[in-house]
């Protein structure tokens, strides 16, 4: 029982599930918002604004930071994870949704996918391949801009 409430109590661990947790909300109320459809799918979904990913990864460094010091081995831990993260959410990712559009286009063309079929002699499923994988860079910095707010707010007030 001991284990369960040293990780309880741990704020490297409580900023980063807050983080994450206010960014999935936030995703939820920014698209319903544009859309004025209430999307659920939104709560657990990546890509979006903001980016989840980078508060995630920002909550973690900066409570890790607030805690341990900017000579820390670990804080440079969590500060080059942070930062791989981001840039992987906003160009690795980012590309495949990208990619994932002109594929669902083009295997959902009628003309396309018959000719496809003629020439394999194979059925081509109806493919929607997920769009919705990355970030913006504007996402990436707001995500960020409220891990690094929620970890000072969860290590300094709570």
């Amino acid at each position: 029982m001991n284990v369960l409430s040293e990780l309880l109590n741990n704020k490297m661990i409580i900023c980063p599930v807050i983080g994450w947790t206010v960014a999935q909300i936030l995703k939820v109320l920014i698209n319903y918002c544009m859309t004025k459809e209430l999307n659920l799918e939104r709560l657990v979904g990546s890509g979006g604004m903001p980016s989840s990913h980078s508060a995630t990864v920002c909550a973690l460094a900066t409570s890790t930071l607030l805690h341990k010091g900017a000579g820390s081995f670990e804080f440079a831990v969590t500060l080059v994870f942070a930062l791989v993260v981001m840039y992987d959410a906003m160009n690795v990712r980012m590309e495949t949704g990208k990619q994932a559009i002109v594929l669902n286009l083009f295997l959902n063309n009628e003309r396309i996918r018959k000719s496809l079929e003629e020439n394999s002699k194979v059925k081509w499923p109806e493919l929607i391949l997920k769009e919705y994988v990355g970030h913006t860079p504007l996402q990436v910095f707001f995500g960020a801009l409220l891990g690094i707010a929620i970890g000072i707010i969860v290590c300094e007030f709570c």
